[in-house]
């Protein structure tokens, strides 16, 4: 089946019995793709140095404070020698590549193929842009290559990218970094239910979980998280 195929045709083929040829074909060929997407991540971001991962709403218009708010933080990130790494599209992601830019730092674009949404903006450097066809595989390069996450206000991506960084960090498949979540009005409802329901209610996760992440307003005090945590340990990629 193809990408831009329709959800009820998807839904038909996933109760289709396929025959073994039809398997075998299909699939092989789809790990050969997920491994050239690995390799070419893998060869492109290996260089780049220390970045900072920032995520966010696609939809987010220019004229939004988080946009702005997103640019300044890229810029100041820029100016304490750190790249700035995005989804690759427009939006919050589109602010924090052109506050990179503007900084004369590294401007890191992990694109996504999607149908009939997203392509590439226009501040990410022309070697350091890289389009996937799978969201799992531009996650193993958002985690592997970012030195901290910043999350401004999103939708389900971002919620997505968030919570596989937090629960990989809890379990320690990676080392600690640090995740900043900018916006304490859109953040804090939710940061509130995971307290009072998640620990307190329902002890389905520990104390010391709460101190994965930090809550922040302004670009000085995210950038000011970034920096006070590398200040206490030797900067590293993280892999």
């Amino acid at each position: 089946m193809g990408k831009h195929d329709k959800p009820a045709d998807l839904i038909k083929d996933a109760f289709k019995e396929k025959t073994w040829h039809e398997i075998h074909t299909t699939e092989s060929w789809r790990v050969f793709k997920i491994i050239s997407e690995l390799v070419e991540g893998f060869e492109k971001l290996a260089r780049i140095g220390p970045c900072v991962s920032i995520f966010g709403s696609a939809r987010t218009h220019h004229n939004n404070k988080y946009y702005r708010l997103a640019e300044d933080i890229a810029l100041k990130l820029t100016q304490k020698g750190y790249g700035v790494i995005t989804g690759g599209g427009p939006g919050i992601m589109e602010a924090a590549n052109k506050g990179a830019k503007k900084g004369k730092g590294k401007s890191v674009g992990i694109n996504i193929d999607l149908p009939f949404e997203q392509s590439h903006n226009g501040y990410i450097d022309a070697d350091k842009l890289i389009t996937f066809d799978h969201f799992f595989v531009r996650k193993v390069m958002f985690m592997k290559y970012a030195q901290g996450f910043i999350v401004l206000p999103g939708g389900f991506g971002t919620f997505d990218e968030l919570f596989e960084a937090i629960t990989l960090i809890q379990t320690k498949k990676i080392g600690k970094f640090p995740i900043v979540l900018v916006g304490v009005k859109y953040w804090k409802g939710l940061v509130d239910w995971i307290r009072e329901e998640m620990l307190a209610s329902g002890r389905n996760i520990s104390p010391e979980d709460m101190n994965l992440f930090t809550l922040v307003d302004t670009s000085d005090e995210a950038v000011d998280v970034i920096v006070k945590f590398y200040s206490r340990y030797l900067l590293s990629p993280n892999f």
